[in-house]
């Protein structure tokens, strides 16, 4: 198995008198595509946001790359090569595609006259943008207003946007939250040529045929704690599994049948 790029040690964190997250720690190989699971309430964005820098824990570390980030805000974790997307989309709809992929470029510049060097209209940085999106196959919306277009487009315009912080590895919330099959498979196929880059991908996500068809292993949370880390071919079948996605007396039928 390849090097971790990322290791969660131990992470914890609490809301008022709720734990939230309790303890968990696993690591995720450089390179793979890699899924993080479970029921509804089970600590997976909030899993995400620890990650991101959007919360802190109260205990454990983030290491990634190498390095203990754990203390460090989400733009310079950015910066450090670790994008992510949102369970919701987040592009400014009144932009055009090609804009919406040059704010992506953000993390990579300093100073205050540099953040806004990637808007000028002939800028290498519009070019980039451009190419990025070639390289994607979605060139064709370049010149596009987000607004306008299909709702599975605009999942993929977000996926790319992440892409153009250059990161080692992405984080998505829930891609194919709101699509139809024929668009998660385009979406699945997009993320495997995507990971074909050498981009580490982990994925939020309920649909377990695309967990199955994208990723060789998952992790598993229920209230908070890791509870499975294995090949998602074998997920399924596991008894602690079963009994957070059905109940104890479902899970034991279903063990026997």
């Amino acid at each position: 198995m390849s090097r971790p790029i990322l290791k969660l040690e131990g992470l914890s964190k609490a809301f008022g008198a709720v734990q939230v997250i309790d303890d968990v720690s696993f690591d995720v190989p450089q390179g793979t595509r890699m899924a993080l699971i479970g029921p509804n309430g089970a600590g997976k964005t909030t899993i995400f946001n620890l990650m991101s820098g959007v919360y802190t824990p109260d205990e454990g570390r983030v290491i990634f790359d190498g390095e203990d980030i754990t203390g460090l805000p989400s733009r310079k974790r950015i910066g450090r090569g670790l994008a992510r997307s949102f369970q919701n989309i987040r592009l400014m709809p009144h932009l055009s595609v090609v804009e919406n992929i040059m704010l992506g470029q953000q993390s990579r510049v300093s100073g205050p006259g540099a953040m806004i060097a990637p808007l000028g209209r002939r800028s290498r940085w519009r070019q980039e943008a451009e190419a990025l999106l070639s390289e994607m196959n979605i060139d064709t919306y370049t010149g596009e207003v987000v607004a306008t277009l299909p709702y599975g487009i605009r999942k993929k315009i977000e996926v790319v946007r992440a892409l153009a912080a250059k990161p080692k590895m992405l984080m998505l919330d829930e891609p194919a939250a709101g699509l139809n099959p024929s668009e998660t498979a385009a979406l699945r196929d997009f993320l495997i040529q995507i990971s074909e880059t050498g981009t580490t991908i982990l994925i939020v996500e309920h649909d377990m045929s695309l967990v199955r068809s994208l990723c060789d292993r998952a992790v598993v949370l229920n209230f908070g704690r890791l509870i499975y880390d294995g090949s998602t071919r074998d997920v399924q079948n596991d008894p602690q599994v079963l009994e957070a996605y059905l109940g104890s007396r479902h899970a034991e039928e279903a063990v026997h049948a």
